[in-house]
């Protein structure tokens, strides 16, 4: 296999895993969404969507965005697996910090085949979610299915606990900046003012309360406490 074909696999891959990390916030990814993640053109990225549809790993509605297929999402969250493994190995065998694995796994997530991989998930003993809390697709591509809502669909008063933190354009930037205001999956939290006009959601983690953006809030996944108490029992 050539360095060109190489590239273009893992071409391939960064794109639909962007595209199944991007559908998780809409129906429709918009090209531009994608190239923004990407750090590339749009020009760039329409060239590789055209490519991918030729390839029927996805749909492209003019106006609209691009929805993976069947197949595209089976290939996606097989590069999702990849990365997710490796984050849980990255943390809880070399003891990097959680806020720091990202970029390592970006890299890692093509350097091996199948068989490796399925030796990774054995070795880890086959975990459920990664670090950051998320879902760890299966060996057969399924993803599994998760509860929690977005932190910005909280109202004052309410309270819960952190399941995990979705993946954004700037992945390492916004999981420092949580950590270091310890704001991690498993934290439990309450809503203490929600400032109007798009303003900053103001929450407590034990003593501390933090003011936190909209946009910082959509990456947040909270599990009520009730249901993450029921979830426990």
């Amino acid at each position: 296999m050539s360095n060109a074909e190489i590239h273009f696999g893992e071409s391939v891959e960064m794109y639909l895993k962007t595209i199944a990390e991007l559908a998780n916030l809409r129906e429709f990814v918009p090209i531009t969404s994608i190239a923004e993640r990407l750090g590339i053109s749009t020009v760039s990225a329409s060239e590789m969507i055209h490519r991918l549809q030729d390839r029927e790993l996805l749909q492209h509605t003019p106006y609209k965005g691009v929805q993976l297929t069947k197949r595209g999402v089976h290939k996606a969250n097989l590069v999702i697996r990849n990365h997710r493994l490796w984050e849980t190995f990255l943390a809880d065998k070399l003891g990097i910090a959680w806020e720091r694995i990202n970029e390592h796994a970006c890299r890692l997530e093509h350097a091996v085949n199948d068989e490796v991989i399925e030796a990774l998930a054995e070795f880890l003993e086959c975990p459920e979610i990664c670090p950051h809390g998320n879902p760890i697709p299966d060996a057969k591509g399924q993803m599994p299915q998760v509860a929690g809502e977005q932190l910005i669909e909280f109202a004052a008063g309410e309270s819960g606990v952190i399941l995990r933190i979705l993946p954004n354009d700037d992945y390492d930037t916004l999981c420092a900046y949580l950590a270091a205001r310890g704001i991690k999956p498993g934290e439990r939290l309450t809503i203490e003012e929600i400032a109007p006009f798009d303003g900053p959601i103001s929450i407590r983690l034990g003593e501390n309360v933090h003011a936190l953006g909209r946009k910082i809030a959509q990456q947040i996944v909270v599990q009520r406490e009730k249901e993450f108490a029921e979830a426990a029992a």
